[in-house]
């Protein structure tokens, strides 16, 4: 197991910069994942904490050492592909062997040895019925299992892993986030994890870092980041469907967002004369249900656009108008046993308080620093 400090690192190609000075620590034998957009500098990162490339600046420290300048084999990491990278014409033993089988002569363990080794991992995995396939004749949850085992079979002081399962179906996807959770569970190795998966970084991770063009939005426990999002940024990527953000005035007493009066949440310092603020509301936290008419007070009157069944939760996705009858699309869950139609008329309402705060300019959460 290793802590990982990342210091300043940065990575240049010619006059274009891939990944801004970057500075982050990852604590001995956590589970941490760098979640952002495609392009946002993770895989870069991951390749520079592999040694597959080099920074332009910056150092790169395992256990308070150095490593910025030693090759990829020196550093006693394994790493983990999208592509799985299995050799098509090796079995799974070979595959899986392999790694024991190219470290210097000296540290090589006896065949036997390797042939346990082997039988343990795949054991743990499941890949006890499949050792004499080839790559070919798996399928590619097998096959990411195979990846992984080639990559355990190493005992290695830190895994790094690249998205290695957005080519699986949801529900295999679903069950390998469980099978990676058990295994870090089980080893305890420290564990860096790049997706682009909002979702499967908030299942996975004991922390995770959102980034944006290669700089740090936030840093924090899950549940912590989707409670209380830093940025604009940060709250509409986490969480799906997405958060909705309004442009809001902040008064005395409520929040005017378009045509939703909102409750001003208890503890909320007050403020002198009204402010523009941008308004966070979580889908959940909006009520979708039957229009009663025009009296509805404090609700937005709105057409039904899109519904999404998801399990027990149907998500509305309604068109409103503002004060200057500008339209803006909100989405909310539909009020129990309530199923609307494209086109029906419907009210939306936000009975709880949970409601997060922008500064409009800064786009930083209201009143943070």
């Amino acid at each position: 197991m290793a802590e990982v400090r990342i210091e300043l690192i940065e990575k240049r190609i010619g006059q274009k910069t891939i990944l801004p000075p970057l500075t982050l620590t990852v604590h001995d034998g956590e589970f941490f994942v760098l979640v952002g957009p495609s392009g946002c500098g993770k895989s870069t990162l991951l390749s520079l904490l592999a040694g597959l490339d080099q920074p332009t600046a910056g150092r790169i420290l395992f256990d308070g050492v150095d490593v910025t300048d030693l090759e990829p084999r020196e550093r006693d990491v394994a790493l983990v592909f999208q592509s799985y990278a299995l050799y098509p014409h090796m079995t799974v033993r070979e595959n899986m062997a392999f790694p024991l089988t190219v470290v210097p002569r000296a540290k090589r363990l006896d065949r036997k040895r390797i042939e346990e080794e082997v039988e343990r991992v795949a054991g743990f995995l499941g890949l006890s019925a499949l050792l004499d396939r080839r790559p070919r004749e798996l399928s590619g949850g097998q096959r990411q299992r195979v990846a992984l085992g080639r990559a355990l079979i190493r005992k290695p002081r830190l895994f790094l892993l690249d998205e290695p399962l957005s080519n699986l179906d949801a529900q295999l996807r679903a069950s390998m986030r469980a099978e990676l959770l058990r295994l870090h569970k089980e080893l305890k190795v420290t564990t860096i994890y790049v997706t682009h998966d909002q979702t499967e970084a908030m299942t996975l991770g004991d922390r995770l870092v959102v980034l944006n063009q290669g700089r740090v939005q936030q840093i924090g426990r899950p549940h912590d980041i989707y409670a209380a999002p830093a940025n604009l940024f940060v709250a509409g990527f986490m969480g799906y469907p997405p958060m909705n953000l309004l442009s809001a005035r902040l008064g005395a007493d409520s929040i005017r967002a378009g045509p939703l009066d909102l409750t001003r949440p208890p503890g909320m310092p007050p403020v002198d004369q009204a402010q523009s603020v941008t308004v966070g509301l979580r889908p959940e936290d909006l009520v979708v249900r039957p229009a009663n008419g025009p009296g509805d007070e404090g609700n937005g009157l709105g057409v039904v656009r899109l519904t999404e069944p998801s399990g027990p939760t149907l998500w509305v996705t309604v068109e409103l108008n503002d004060l200057n009858n500008e339209a803006f699309t909100i989405i909310g869950t539909a009020q129990a046993g309530f199923v609307p139609k494209i086109g029906e008329r419907v009210a939306v309402s936000a009975p709880r308080t949970t409601l997060h705060l922008f500064d409009p300019t800064t786009e930083q959460r209201w009143g943070a620093g």
